[in-house]
């Protein structure tokens, strides 16, 4: 036997929605009522505020204390002025008009020629393209004729260098000097600088560097330089 009820017509379907609903309007209708306040007409006093009554404060009068001012300071001694008579007449310098007009003449400068300063220009010894020429040392190419020069050099000190002064001096045991000086450009020996252990050794060697030859001058693309040359002497003193 088929059912003639309509599904759709279930009333405990949203019967939870219902529910809550109830439920939420029953808690706002108790929280109302238990917050509703009621206030009695009559004991309500809203007085006004006179404000013609006003506090008068009394101000103590006090006395100002005047203190006098500093006294002025003392005037300054007047600066004496001392006249000098005038014994010297000083001429006036009176400077002349350097305008051009068309009256003045103008003069035709000629060529000038500028002259060509020559620096000393110092070059290394172990660098120039043409060293120093020792006598004897014409022959053969740069480096033979610089291992040449570096030779005699050192034969010439040996022989011309006092030994025996550093034993005179207190001296003992090995000593070294250093020696820088300059071959220039005439090929003389100038710039003589020495350093060593007692100043007497270093004047010894400048004595002797002093007497070096004069060389042909070492030159750099063509033209004569100054060409630097250090020279260390190393000897032994004989105890």
């Amino acid at each position: 036997m088929e059912s003639k009820k309509n599904p759709k017509a279930n009333v405990g379907r949203n019967s939870s929605l219902y529910f809550a609903i109830g439920l939420a309007l029953m808690l706002f209708l108790t929280n109302y009522a238990i917050n509703y306040k009621t206030y009695d007409k009559s004991d309500i006093d809203i007085g006004m505020v006179s404000m013609d009554e006003e506090l008068d404060e009394e101000i103590p009068i006090t006395e100002q204390i005047q203190t006098p001012p500093p006294p002025p300071p003392p005037p300054a001694a007047p600066e004496v002025i001392e006249i000098v008579e005038d014994e010297i007449e000083i001429e006036e310098t009176v400077i002349e008009s350097t305008e051009v007009d068309q009256e003045t003449e103008i003069v035709e400068v000629e060529e000038v020629e500028v002259e060509e300063v020559e620096e000393d220009i110092d070059v290394p010894f172990s660098v120039i393209e043409n060293v120093p020429v020792f006598p004897g040392c014409e022959k053969g190419n740069n480096t033979k004729k610089r291992d040449c020069m570096s030779k005699k050099i050192s034969q010439f000190v040996s022989r011309k260098f006092n030994t025996e002064l550093a034993s005179d001096l207190g001296l003992s045991g090995r000593q070294r000097i250093n020696v820088i000086f300059k071959i220039d450009k005439t090929g003389n020996i100038t710039g003589i600088r020495a350093r060593a252990p007692h100043p007497g050794l270093e004047k010894e060697a400048a004595r002797v560097i002093g007497l070096l030859p004069k060389m042909k001058p070492g030159k750099q693309r063509g033209k004569p330089v100054n060409v630097p040359y250090s020279l260390p002497i190393i000897f032994q003193v004989q105890d």
